[in-house]
């Protein structure tokens, strides 16, 4: 029997941006969602994509088989939302991991579900829990982990396993990069036996006051990009280069994109 959490999603027929089904939902939808996948405590992840992911989806078949087995997808990025548009079958809006992340931490309080926290750099993810945790009293962070960054051994992936699995959690908020984060999601979520996951990637450091993000108005032009990239062009200039040159050729040669 199909479950009301499966209604609902199956309710919505997705949108195909480029090869990526995103669900057309709001952000409030999508916690609703999110919800239900937790009061199901049945493991399960969504994606967040942004234009970046699109273009490593195309370029990497294994991310395939990742949003083929999430719970449902999300349009984090503006172009994503505006090819939509032109496609005649408009997404709502973006729903972005930047602010996904902060009506997580909103809503576990409300509900009483137990967040862990893995991945970010040393101290970011400590100093997010403490600030949230002041925000909304009663929050339950039951794990803050940062991994080195390297591959971990057979033994240290058992032991953060384990350690996932012992704090009981019913969110897993993973923060690694992408597409390292929804890959590491997508190979472990069955096991952790944690009812929702999510990799929302940098999202950790604007909860922590490390990376602030881009004034409301930049991100309603859909502008957002330029000045995350004025705060760290060594790090996001050559990938931006090659996001413009995906879109633009997305844009020419495949302009509406559902795989066979």
């Amino acid at each position: 029997m199909m479950s009301m959490l499966d209604r609902s999603i199956s309710e919505l027929e997705p949108v195909w941006v480029w090869g990526l089904p995103l669900l057309p939902v709001t952000l409030e939808q999508s916690l609703d969602l999110i919800d239900k996948l937790i009061e199901r405590r049945q493991p399960s992840y969504i994606v967040t994509p942004n234009l970046n992911y699109a273009m490593l989806t195309e370029r990497r078949p294994e991310l395939r088989e990742v949003n083929a087995n999430a719970a449902f997808m999300v349009a984090d990025g503006m172009p994503l939302v505006k090819q939509s548009r032109r496609m005649g079958t408009p997404l709502p809006c973006r729903v972005t991991g930047s602010d996904l992340i902060w009506k997580l931490f909103e809503r576990a309080a409300q509900r009483g579900h137990r967040i862990y926290l893995l991945g970010g750099a040393p101290g970011v993810a400590d100093e997010a829990a403490r600030r949230m945790c002041e925000k909304h009293p009663g929050l339950q962070i039951v794990g803050i982990e940062s991994p080195p960054f390297r591959d971990l051994s057979p033994d240290e992936q058992k032991e953060q396993q384990e350690r996932i699995r012992a704090a009981k959690a019913d969110i897993l908020i993973v923060s690694f990069g992408q597409p390292k984060g929804e890959l590491w999601v997508a190979r472990h979520y069955a096991t952790l036996e944690v009812p929702f996951n999510v990799q929302l990637g940098a999202s950790i450091d604007f909860v922590a006051g490390k990376v602030y993000r881009a004034p409301h108005w930049v991100q309603r032009i859909g502008m957002e990009w330029f000045f995350r990239m004025a705060q760290e062009p060594r790090r996001l200039m050559g990938r931006y280069i090659r996001n413009a040159w995906f879109l633009l050729r997305m844009r020419v040669t495949r302009p509406q994109h559902r795989p066979e």
